[in-house]
């Protein structure tokens, strides 16, 4: 049997497709002029952007693959392809960056001559282009984590396009070649964090964590301050989605007559303070407890 709930066909994809096309004529553009112009803040930015695209591909098809219905085998459907792909995505940003780094490093020792005219112009077309897909995709980052890491990767690259330009303008006037180099450093500095943020909060999330945004102990502590509950075991708390907490739990009760009182309360309050909508509560009086003697290996 297939549950069912009503899905929408993501409006993030055709912005997905479009910074897709924009970021494939950046790298095309870069490529050819970073090698000419012998700029390693050009290349990086045109490599970054190889990423862009292959994260871009990974979001589409997570986009489309999360609103696929629930189905008797999947039987919480497909939502956590957001997860997989954003973790796949920021493992990528985090070794691109990491590598980037590296190489600004190396070239700081061994500065090569850098032609700045060319570098500029193409850094101009390269901040237009990014900074629009960029902005595209800013309109959606908050939707999930699938859509943030996309966005994240898109903002490295325009960093990097505005660096570029610095770097050309400096070099223009200086003759310095070592900034090139130690511009990319500097973005690598800054983008890194953000990325390892990233990996930590989707590994996170693929591995059942509690979410960030909610303290276990102080919903254990809401749900024992309920009256007529004497107890809590088994408590789990984790995210099927962004934009979906589940929580199960078991709650001991004194009285089997007041279960029903405490199952509004318990939902109500779960939903009021902490949003939290989807849940599996199994609710038994003490003495029913005793005599079954519920014990399970999982149980915390």
């Amino acid at each position: 049997m297939t549950h069912k709930h009503s899905q929408k066909t993501p409006k993030t994809l055709s912005g997905l497709i479009m910074a897709i096309v924009i970021n494939i004529g950046i790298v095309v553009f870069e490529i050819i002029l970073g090698i000419f112009s012998n700029s390693l803040a050009l290349i990086s930015d045109a490599f970054h952007n190889l990423t862009d695209i292959f994260s871009m591909i990974l979001g589409y098809i997570a986009e489309k693959i999360s609103v696929i219905s629930a189905n008797s085998n999947k039987t919480y459907g497909y939502k956590k392809a957001e997860f997989i792909t954003a973790f796949i995505n920021s493992l990528i940003l985090l070794v691109a960056t990491g590598y980037i780094f590296y190489e600004g490093i190396f070239r700081l020792f061994k500065p090569t001559k850098v032609l700045s005219i060319q570098m500029f112009y193409v850094g101009i077309i390269a901040v237009i282009g990014n900074g629009f897909a960029t902005w595209i995709l800013l309109r959606n980052s908050k939707k999930n984590t699938n859509m943030k890491a996309v966005w994240l990767h898109s903002l490295q690259d325009t960093l990097l396009s505005f660096g570029v330009i610095i770097g050309a303008v400096i070099i223009y006037f200086t003759g310095w070649n070592i900034v090139d180099p130690l511009i990319s450093v500097f973005i690598a500095i800054f983008l890194i964090r953000s990325a390892y943020a990233l990996v930590k909060e989707t590994l996170n999330a693929l591995l059942d964590s509690v979410p960030a945004n909610i303290s276990y102990d102080e919903v254990k502590k809401d749900l024992l301050n309920i009256n007529k509950i004497d107890g809590v075991k088994d408590l789990h708390i984790w995210l099927a989605s962004s934009k979906s907490t589940m929580l199960s739990a078991h709650i001991q009760i004194a009285n089997e007559k007041d279960l029903k009182t405490v199952f509004i309360e318990v939902k109500k309050m779960l939903l009021d303070k902490y949003g939290i909508r989807h849940t599996t509560l199994q609710i038994m009086p003490k003495a029913i407890i005793d005599c079954i003697k519920l014990d399970c290996d999982h149980c915390n």
